[in-house]
């Protein structure tokens, strides 16, 4: 086990390195590690968005790029990038989690693209509300989703299955048709969402 901040970019490409070397390799990268920023967008300081994204998306970016052209030079490896639907839906008081996630979407896909016929594969898995403790941190306004949660037991097999898998979008549970939903009538889900916000500026953090 090794132990490292992935909100302290420039260390994160010494720690792949490192992690590397003392396995002798790096057959699969699950990034998976996220940090939430849970308030209305007007309350939110420049800091706060971009230590989302140190750790959300810089972190797996830079992972990534360490170990990347040591996977290219042995001809083989797997990449697997766990986002969230919030990488797909923009979510009310989730304007920084739903950036970063955007973001690592993005990046994965024009990625897979990048990587066709390398040996290296990139999956992109999406889940749904699991039951951690990402729900309940410090410095963020109460979570306004209050329904199931998946066990993490249940994205760690789907993780498993999908690395094995050609497929390169993973949804866990499968909430694909959501995500259709949504990219048909964006302006009927914005009115949508609107509504679980509670009137303007209900929420802001004071």
């Amino acid at each position: 086990m090794w132990v490292a901040d992935l909100g302290d970019t420039v260390a994160v490409d010494r720690f792949g390195l490192r992690v590397w070397d003392d396995l002798g390799g790096i057959d699969v990268l699950v990034n998976n590690a996220a940090t939430p920023k849970r308030r209305v967008v007007e309350a939110l300081d420049p800091a706060d968005v971009e230590a989302v994204m140190r750790v959300n998306f810089f972190a797996p970016m830079r992972l990534t790029l360490a170990i990347l052209p040591r996977m290219l030079q042995r001809g083989h490896g797997v990449i697997v990038n766990v986002s969230s639907v919030g990488g797909r839906l923009g979510i009310v008081h989730e304007t920084a989690y739903c950036a970063s996630k955007f973001a690592l979407c993005g990046w994965s896909e024009s990625m897979a693209v990048d990587l066709h016929g390398s040996g290296v594969s990139v999956k992109l898995i999406q889940p749904g509300p699991v039951d951690t403790e990402i729900w309940d941190q410090p410095d963020n306004d109460a979570p306004l989703y209050d329904g199931p949660k998946e066990p993490p037991e249940a994205i760690a097999e789907g993780i498993a299955d999908a690395i094995d898998s050609d497929q390169f979008e993973h949804y866990l549970p499968d909430m694909k048709a959501i995500i259709e939903a949504k990219t048909s009538d964006i302006d009927s889900f914005i009115v949508g969402m609107r509504g679980l916000g509670g009137p303007a500026g209900e929420g802001t953090a004071q």
